[in-house]
């Protein structure tokens, strides 16, 4: 009986047994699915995502490019612009000049003018003089000044000596004699003055 009993409980244990066995693989099973379909949509959503921020990338890059052919072609053409105007200034530059110079041109003809018809070389050197002043007048506006040189100490950066001479009534150094006039236009030497220097 006892073995009758046995057998009883063993098959009346079996059948839980594997109602349990089945019904643990049943919800094993169900989490497993349910894991593999979101593990196969995550990809898919991620997928989108890259292709999504990849587009909008895309098209940051292609603005970005756009923006900066823009600012090439606008630093082109002011590069080109400042080109233009820098050699129209070289070009004109003295344009202020030469107008200032056109009357006194047009004293010279003048007085070349009147002395051939009249003779008069008194008249002439008085029109010279009169047309230089209004030449020194010009050139002075414009900031062009002569060097001083007689009885002043020789300065290389103002004065070109051409000779030097014994003289008793200067120290050394002193230039004597301006050969030709030297200027300066504003704080410039134009040209130095040539001189002869005591020694």
């Amino acid at each position: 009986m006892t073995n009758g009993h046995q057998k009883d409980n063993e098959s009346a244990q079996e059948p839980v047994y594997e109602k349990q066995e089945q019904t643990t693989d049943t919800q094993v099973e169900e989490p497993k699915n349910d894991a593999a379909e979101s593990v196969s949509e995550s990809p898919d959503s991620e997928e989108n995502a890259c292709v999504k921020e990849l587009e909008e990338l895309r098209e940051q890059v292609k603005e970005h490019q756009e923006r900066y052919l823009r600012v090439q072609a606008d630093f082109d053409n002011f590069r080109r612009r400042s080109r233009l105007e820098k050699e129209d200034f070289a070009k004109y530059a003295s344009i202020k000049l030469i107008e200032s110079l056109l009357p006194v041109i047009d004293n010279f003809d003048r007085a070349l003018q009147s002395s051939k018809d009249t003779k008069d070389f008194d008249a002439l050197a008085k029109g010279i003089e009169m047309v230089y002043r209004q030449l020194d007048q010009v050139l002075t506006q414009e900031g062009l000044s002569p060097i001083e040189a007689v009885g002043e100490l020789f300065n290389p950066e103002f004065h070109q000596a051409i000779m030097q001479v014994e003289s008793e009534d200067h120290e050394e150094g002193i230039i004597v004699e301006e050969v030709q006039k030297g200027y300066m236009l504003k704080d410039k030497v134009i040209r130095p003055s040539m001189v002869k220097v005591s020694g």
